[in-house]
């Protein structure tokens, strides 16, 4: 049993993948902080080949039959890692009106299908990856990458057209409304895909543990 345990454990390509999508995390975190056109493009490409990688250790770890509990474990927690830092840190900059609350309402849904996956598996029972949290995962990313978008057109705006500043401040207005309506509709579809998973496993809180 010991062996077998080293061997799942063995620290594969598509391991070592993900563990490079976890190390971007303070990466792009610095650049979110540091502030600046420049800084917040180098934050838009970090976040694309983390997100990227998402897709990449999957698909390599089922090519090549190197799918461990290790990687099951630890590919969930890279993703709402990256996700989650990136939706804290949008609460803060000052150009968006983002409310700290649509952001609480997305990581509580994450916390909440975690603690239930892990009381499936005290039942023996896996619970798979359903449509919805799959169209989830995709608003989120497509979400976070628009408003790093944005973010990196205002500050160029704000840096190198100094003088636009009809533009500039069209833009501003600009700024405010869509990361915001994009949260939003975000924060509904989280809130969906949370509610679809508790009550399509919702006799586990009902049977005994194995």
């Amino acid at each position: 049993t010991r062996k077998g345990g080293r061997n799942n454990f063995k620290m594969n390509l598509a391991n070592k993948i993900t563990l490079t999508r976890i190390m971007l995390v303070p990466v792009f975190i610095t650049f979110m902080c540091l502030d600046g056109f420049f800084m917040r493009i180098a934050a838009l490409f970090v976040f694309i080949i983390a997100s990227i990688s998402d897709s990449l250790d999957g698909y390599v770890a089922r090519k090549y039959g190197t799918v461990t509990d290790f990687g099951k474990f630890i590919d969930p927690l890279a993703d709402k890692l990256l996700v989650s830092s990136a939706l804290i840190i949008f609460v803060e900059i000052k150009e968006m009106s983002i409310p700290s609350w649509l952001v609480i309402i997305i990581i509580s849904r994450e916390f909440i299908i975690t603690g239930l996956r892990s009381l499936a598996a005290t039942k023996n029972i896996i619970i798979p990856a359903a449509m919805s949290g799959k169209f989830k995962t995709f608003s989120q990313v497509t979400t976070i990458i628009t408003i790093l978008v944005i973010l990196s057109i205002n500050s160029f705006l704000s840096e190198f057209m100094p003088n636009a500043t009809s533009l500039a401040h069209y833009f501003r207005s600009f700024v405010k409304v869509i990361p915001f309506s994009l949260m939003f509709i975000t924060a509904i579809l989280t809130l969906v895909s949370g509610l679809s998973y508790i009550f399509k496993h919702k006799y586990l809180f009902f049977e005994k543990s194995i």
